[in-house]
């Protein structure tokens, strides 16, 4: 089975990248689409973060009425801070039946020579790159790449910062969360 792993922190998951994966699980040779949590990004602070399983509940929430979508905890058991090469090889000695692919927005491609490990998961798998409206070029030695493939999916700007912002003054994004996603942060009034 061809996986596409959608890494993020999720803080929260909103309608872009349920759009996202839903497009890409819909219109790409891969068969399911599994939000990877990240517990803690290389990238980010962790005190900004709500915890790892209430994030993980609102990707359950998020996806379980798409068959193709699939929540994952596989990084919450292994060494922080957590590296996609990392996260890769232990998925493939788990999973060695399935063939997993990165799902990244254009934003990230142009910062993706700066990973740990890069040459090596270009070297083992595809990329699906979705558009995003950003600075900066794209490193020549990725146009063209065989590995990498770029997806005509929507352009969604819709952050997770400003979701977070939103609750905080007291605005209404109800529209810009999956439904069961609202009510769980309503319910347990996260971000306020």
């Amino acid at each position: 089975m061809k996986i596409g792993l959608y890494f993020g922190t999720f803080n929260p998951i909103h309608v872009g990248h349920l759009t996202i994966a839903n497009h890409l699980a819909e219109h790409s040779d891969l068969d399911q689409v599994w939000f990877v949590v990240t517990p803690l990004s290389p990238f980010k602070k962790k005190s900004s973060l709500l915890d790892n399983h209430q994030r993980l509940e609102m990707v359950y929430r998020a996806t379980k009425d798409y068959n193709k979508l699939r929540p994952s905890d596989i990084e919450f058991t292994l060494p922080e801070p957590n590296y996609t090469i990392d996260t890769l090889t232990y998925l493939l000695e788990k999973f060695s039946e399935h063939e997993f692919s990165l799902i990244m927005g254009e934003d990230n491609l142009k910062s993706f020579h700066k990973w740990k490990n890069y040459e090596l998961i270009l070297e083992n798998h595809n990329i699906y790159v979705y558009p995003r409206i950003s600075e900066g070029k794209i490193e020549t030695k990725f146009d063209g790449h065989p590995k990498i493939h770029h997806v005509d999916a929507p352009i969604m700007e819709i952050s997770s910062t400003f979701i977070r912002k939103s609750i905080k003054d007291g605005k209404n994004i109800r529209p810009l969360l999956p439904e069961h996603v609202w009510e769980y942060v309503d319910e347990m009034n996260f971000y306020k």
